[in-house]
């Protein structure tokens, strides 16, 4: 069985930092992980996070002003 993992990727270091703070302080479990080889970013870092609250994480980067590259769902 194949198991989805989402991934945030930034174009900046400051806003994956900016990113797992402000998810972590509203309670989810996101964490700072390299880029996976699929996906390419500029600062080389993405952010893991539950893909059952993607819509709540969109609605907190909106609010906090975090800028994400873009939200990725990858099969293991």
């Amino acid at each position: 069985m194949k198991t989805l993992t989402c991934i945030a990727t930034f174009y900046v270091t400051h806003m994956a930092l900016m990113f797992e703070r402000e998810c972590k302080n509203a309670g989810y479990d996101v964490r700072i992980v390299p880029v996976p080889r699929k996906l390419s970013a500029s600062c080389g870092l993405a952010c893991r996070y539950p893909c059952r609250v993607e819509e709540e994480i969109k609605e907190l980067c909106l609010s906090k002003n975090i800028e994400v590259e873009a939200f990725h769902r990858l099969e293991d």
